[in-house]
């Protein structure tokens, strides 16, 4: 594979001219298995072949602070041109301070990074640094204008600070992240690494080694002692800058108790080189709940994007469906609640997906998974399912199958009522034309008559009525839900959406991509 080595912004432009699709990884040289893990993941993540990765080399002055390791740090651009062409980078890009700022540095505008961002961790302790990062970062975006960026979590405060950035512009660049890359020893690769005589190496590797144990011991008793694990690094010879938990996505201080994903982070001197590292701590394995109308195209979607995700499907609707399709078998009155609450006692429902990916509704040892998708149980489930009874069983039943995570749920109120402490909530929905149009295509599949368009539309029009206005657990979007309008959106596309929104939320680190 050939390399191409651009220096100057002509070179660039040109490169660019012959490669729209661009992956971009920037990167301060000194390439090591982390930088090749994430040259190797720009070219996994590319959709078309026609897809060049471009690796930036820049060792950018504006975020080393007086005193620091600017003028030694490793520099060997031949060296990183072999690293990067065997990862599989098309082209290196190592422009010049003059390169970038043609008239110099004072005569461009400079960014600042929110204080609410670097009040803690790094922020607190190396001032401007990320006002250098960000300037320098959307410099090389101006000149790259890339499709996709390329980032590493081992420094997540960066992480944070680079997604808040390019939302908050509007640019069209996705932020892709990969997990932290560790050598055989466990210690996090650093280009600082390089600085570390032998002893100072396996003193270093105390830091990953304490984290992993903190990790293991929250995980069983849901409990760490910060006091304990400063000590326990000094007592190793390490110097610790900062110890803190923070709320990965706000990075505000927050005790560690919590449901919400926590960032454990420290950063130590281990002679005079100064290491970072964190954890992420949670209480329980991630949920995601799907909320939206009737047709929207929940199922379908929810069942693909759980199974890409190695999460658990939960079909609340089909829960729903089936009560239904048992109260109409059994001829149950669901105005009387007496007889309904005995029919409820002898209900026995079960949902599983099979190896196959196919869902199974099994209701009292019968399978029903055709059955309630009959268009009388269509018709009936709304006024089914706004019964307090109803709904305190299964919701009751959820929240159970919910109680240890990992689960993606999909239904009217699974946001709102069911998971209200869902990691990702979102709102699917779609035009009731357009929800129309995909229901008489499932009718027509399934072999059952097909209405004209407009009297399914208004039927669906109907059924959103019910189910926002009814008193117990109406169709609403949870406050910190994220819509989502899939009019014109294929599966995939939507599915690509839902991911993206879950990376936002939980990093590889927490629910790595092998599990994609």
């Amino acid at each position: 594979m050939n390399l191409t080595i651009l220096k100057t912004k002509s070179d660039l432009e040109n490169w660019r001219k012959q490669n729209q699709q661009i992956h971009f990884v920037p990167t301060m040289g000194c390439l090591h298995q982390g930088h090749e893990a994430l040259i190797k993941a720009a070219k996994c993540f590319s959709e078309e072949k026609s897809t060049k990765v471009l690796v930036s080399i820049f060792v950018n002055p504006f975020q080393f602070a007086k005193g620091e390791d600017f003028s030694i740090y490793p520099r060997d651009l031949e060296s990183d041109c072999k690293t990067a062409v065997n990862a599989g980078a098309n082209a290196i890009w190592a422009p010049t301070l003059e390169t970038l700022y043609p008239n110099g540095p004072e005569s461009y505008f400079t960014l600042q990074a929110p204080s609410s961002l670097t009040k803690s961790l790094c922020g607190s302790h190396r001032e401007n640094h990320f006002d250098g990062v960000a300037t320098i970062v959307m410099r090389l975006l101006y000149f790259v204008r890339p499709k996709k960026l390329i980032l590493g979590e081992k420094d997540w405060q960066q992480l944070v600070i680079i997604r808040q950035l390019i939302k908050e512009l509007r640019l069209q660049i996705e932020v892709q992240s990969i997990p932290t890359i560790r050598d055989k020893d466990g210690l996090a690769y650093s280009s600082r690494n390089e600085y570390l005589s032998p002893e100072e190496r396996a003193q270093a590797l105390t830091l990953p080694k304490l984290l992993l144990k903190e990790s293991i011991q929250f995980n069983s008793i849901r409990s760490i002692n910060l006091t304990k694990l400063r000590s326990d690094l000094e007592k190793n010879g390490l110097i610790v800058e900062y110890l803190e938990t923070v709320d990965s996505k706000s990075l505000a201080p927050v005790n560690y108790d919590t449901t919400k994903l926590c960032l454990l982070a420290a950063a130590v001197h281990c002679g005079p080189t100064r290491l970072i590292d964190h954890i992420f701590l949670m209480n329980r394995k991630p949920i995601v709940a799907i909320d939206g109308p009737a047709g929207a195209g929940k199922s379908t979607v929810t069942k693909r994007f759980a199974k890409k995700l190695g999460l658990i499907y939960l079909d609340t609707g089909a829960m729903y469906r089936a009560v239904t399709w048992f109260i109409q078998k059994e001829n149950i009155n669901p105005d009387n609640e007496i007889e309904l609450l005995k029919g409820l006692s002898n209900l026995n429902l079960d949902i599983y997906i099979a190896g196959s990916g196919i869902q199974h509704v099994m209701l009292n040892d019968q399978e029903i998974s055709d059955e309630i998708r009959n268009p009388k149980v269509t018709e009936a489930v709304s006024r089914i399912a706004s019964k307090a009874a109803v709904r305190e069983k299964l919701t009751a039943q959820q929240k159970m199958i919910g109680r240890k995570g990992g689960i993606v749920a999909e239904g009217r109120d699974i946001g709102s009522t069911v998971f209200p402490d869902a990691e990702l909530k979102v709102f699917l929905t779609a035009s009731p034309k357009e929800r129309a149009r995909r229901r008489a295509t499932d009718l027509m599949n399934q072999g059952f008559s097909v209405p004209n368009l407009q009297e399914i539309e208004n039927q669906i029009q109907q059924r959103d009525k019910i189910d926002s206005t009814r008193k117990i657990a109406p169709l609403v979007q949870a406050k910190d839900a994220k819509k989502v309008i899939t009019d014109g959106m294929t599966i995939d596309q939507v599915i690509e959406t839902l991911i993206k929104m879950f990376r936002e939320e939980i990093p590889e680190e927490v629910w790595p991509s092998n599990q994609l």
